[in-house]
């Protein structure tokens, strides 16, 4: 599965697909681990399909945008998303979704690239999906729901915006209402798309082998009671430094630091800190020298590219620790870690269009958590990095294929996690406070009630359209959870017609 890319593409975009990741060009200052989402990749159409002697329904429907206008400074493209789904649950019935989207963008001279989307659903869902929606009050990645069809359904919007400007050949800036992705795989130890969308500013550099970025985005807390009524969910705020260095064709190093922060208090209105108003600054001295009130992480993304097609890749995420108790392997509390093994390879055996992937995923209780959710690592009832969150090993391997437009998929997660259990905080939900764990010392992975995962899931489909992704898809669920008090085990199966560019994850 080729992606077509600017030509000047100094990272990567939306990876819906396998194929879309690049471990390596030609030029060293190709980034492949963070992705640019002002980037829309689209798929290669076999050779032979094209323009010649078609009809204009036949363009609009399999090869063009419903509009497209090129002018000389300006092009703007225009396209209707749906995503129509019938389904049915062996513990839910019938399962749906009706989905009315639109996606416009464009460019303005040769520096502005702009985009944006919106979505207006209905949906009933499977069983589990259905039980996290109602807990968290909102739908995967997609935010918040109002009740539909007496509340066996669900009805929500979702949108997102983009903005791009290309100043000369080092700096970008980025204004969004979208997500962001930092690493090599499938998920993210250090910054994830699996949560809803948040109001972004970005500033791009790149010199040479280097690649800079720094972010500060607002986030909001819906588990904190209101300040007060009629103000909203409280606000929080969050800057984020991303430096990564090609050392070679092969391996890069990428170094990560954030700092999360909460907008108010009980001593009142905090709002943005020009503490961390320099793009340049390493954070954790700054947030330690303003009474560290605030939660610091720190990481590092490592990517080997043994050949053209395939990488091997890790991540390792520190939101706390003490040397003395990590030496000590007395299981304190406080060292809040994870990280991420995998390897991926495209056109693998030499098969063009095969690609695989697998990755372990690992996080220690209580990491990413805080005092409260107003500074924890999360947003919108979700972690910002792994849709675990913490407390659990994951191993997910996927592999998909394309044969012409005809694209097949499968997918195995298998993961362990300790839940709470009797009202005790053994760390796997980051919305708990750290001040109410179970213990200070003895903590490990797969503590509290312990619990495994195994979530099957395979898919094939047609592609109809390239420029928006439409296609016909068949797909399957099986998805199992259990431990010693229950088991769940739901199989799903859904036929439809999708459209859009949407990266959702259902596989938790």
């Amino acid at each position: 599965m080729a992606a077509i890319l600017p030509v000047n593409a100094q990272s990567v975009g939306n990876q819906y697909s396998l194929g879309f990741y690049k471990s390596s060009t030609d030029s060293l200052n190709y980034h492949s681990s963070q992705r640019d989402y002002s980037i829309q990749p689209v798929f290669d159409l076999p050779k032979g399909d094209t323009l010649s002697k078609k009809s204009w329904l036949y363009r609009k429907l399999f090869r063009e945008h419903l509009l497209e206008v090129r002018e000389d400074d300006f092009t703007f493209y225009a396209s209707i998303l749906p995503d129509f789904q019938l389904g049915h649950s062996n513990s839910r019935g019938r399962t749906w979704l009706n989905t009315r989207g639109v996606i416009a963008g464009g460019t303005i001279g040769k520096n502005l690239t702009f985009k944006a989307e919106f979505y207006e659903n209905q949906g009933k869902f499977a069983t589990y999906i259905d039980e996290f929606a109602r807990k968290n009050l909102v739908i995967p990645g997609q935010g918040q729901w109002k009740d539909f069809k007496n509340g066996s359904a669900f009805d929500y919007a979702y949108s997102s915006a983009l903005i791009n400007y290309k100043a000369g050949r080092h700096f970008d800036f980025q204004l969004g209402y979208d997500k962001n992705f930092i690493g090599d795989g499938y998920r993210s130890m250090l910054l994830s798309d699996a949560s809803f969308n948040y109001p972004f500013l970005k500033i791009i550099a790149n010199v040479g082998r280097v690649q800079y970025t720094t972010m500060w985005a607002q986030f909001v807390d819906m588990q904190y009671p209101k300040a007060s009524y009629g103000t909203g969910y409280r606000k929080k705020w969050g800057v984020f430094n991303y430096l990564d260095w090609n050392v070679s064709k092969k391996f890069s190093v990428g170094l990560f630091e954030a700092v999360i922060w909460q907008d108010s208090d009980s001593s009142g209105k905090r709002g943005f800190d020009a503490s961390y108003l320099n793009p340049i600054v390493f954070l954790r001295p700054v947030e330690f020298s303003v009474g560290s009130p605030d939660n610091a992480l720190m990481g590092i993304n490592l990517k080997y590219a043994p050949s053209v097609n395939t990488t091997i890749y890790g991540q390792f995420i520190l939101d706390e620790f003490k040397f003395s108790e990590i030496t000590g392997n007395s299981g304190w509390w406080a060292n809040k870690y994870g990280g991420q093994l995998g390897f991926r390879s495209n056109n693998i055996f030499k098969v063009p269009n095969l690609n695989v992937l697998s990755e372990v995923n690992a996080a220690r209780p209580y990491t990413y958590s805080q005092r409260t959710t107003l500074n924890n690592y999360g947003h919108y009832a979700q972690p910002l990095a792994h849709p675990l969150g913490a407390n659990f090993v994951e191993w997910v391997n996927i592999a998909d294929y394309r044969y012409k437009r005809i694209f097949l998929r499968g997918q195995i997660t298998y993961a362990k996690y300790g839940l709470d259990s009797a009202g005790i905080n053994y760390g796997h939900n980051i919305n708990e406070s750290y001040n109410t764990r179970a213990e200070d010392y003895g903590n490990h992975i797969g503590q509290g009630l312990k619990t495994t995962l195994t979530n099957v899931q395979g898919s094939v489909a047609y592609l109809l359209n390239p420029k928006y992704n439409l296609r016909l898809e068949a797909g399957i669920t099986a998805r199992q959870e259990k431990n010693n008090q229950w088991k769940r085990t739901e199989f799903l199966y859904t036929l439809g017609l999708r459209a859009s560019f949407r990266q959702l994850y259902y596989d938790f």
